[in-house]
């Protein structure tokens, strides 16, 4: 039962990848992104196979929204890097931040670091950095707090070398 099931999934995959995937293609205009969304729908066809009654247009169908999520996320970043980019027309020059803290800032892990620069750097306010990274809002209140005591030890840390 087990051989049968792979070899029909093994068949579907070498018959409607190749199509699937160009179709991707012209929709998200890259190779990389097109094969990632094809192999995601079949993962995800292959994680309800016994359920799916038409593979082909559940595959299709799940591509699509994939597609779609794809889209959103490109024009949230769009949106993110014209707003960062207005503000830093308009910000005075002679706002620099310190480099330690910048160079702190970038290394910390890009689960609280994205957080910190969207609301600290870009002055976003919590509901928008929710909404650009696709995370609940309690989630970026608990990595804002979780990055700031990282970056407090670390501060500490340092001053307490320089004493």
């Amino acid at each position: 039962m087990k051989r049968s099931r792979e070899r029909a999934a093994s068949e579907l995959f070498a018959a409607l990848y190749p199509r699937l995937a160009g179709w991707c293609r012209r929709l998200v205009d890259d190779d990389e992104t097109a094969h990632e969304i094809a192999s995601e729908a079949f993962t995800r066809l292959w994680a309800r196979w016994t359920s799916v009654a038409e593979p082909r247009g559940f595959l299709y169908v799940t591509a699509a929204n994939l597609v779609r999520d794809h889209w959103r996320k490109l024009e949230r970043e769009r949106r993110a890097v014209h707003r960062v980019s207005a503000e830093a027309a308009l910000r005075p020059p002679s706002e620099q931040a310190d480099p330690s803290v910048r160079l702190l800032v970038q290394s910390l892990p890009e689960r609280l670091r994205v957080p910190i620069l969207l609301h600290y750097y870009a002055d976003m306010p919590i509901r928008e950095v929710s909404v650009l990274t696709g995370r609940k809002e309690g989630t970026i209140k608990a990595d804002l707090h979780a990055a700031r005591e990282l970056l407090r030890a670390h501060l500490r840390r340092s001053l307490d070398h320089t004493l």
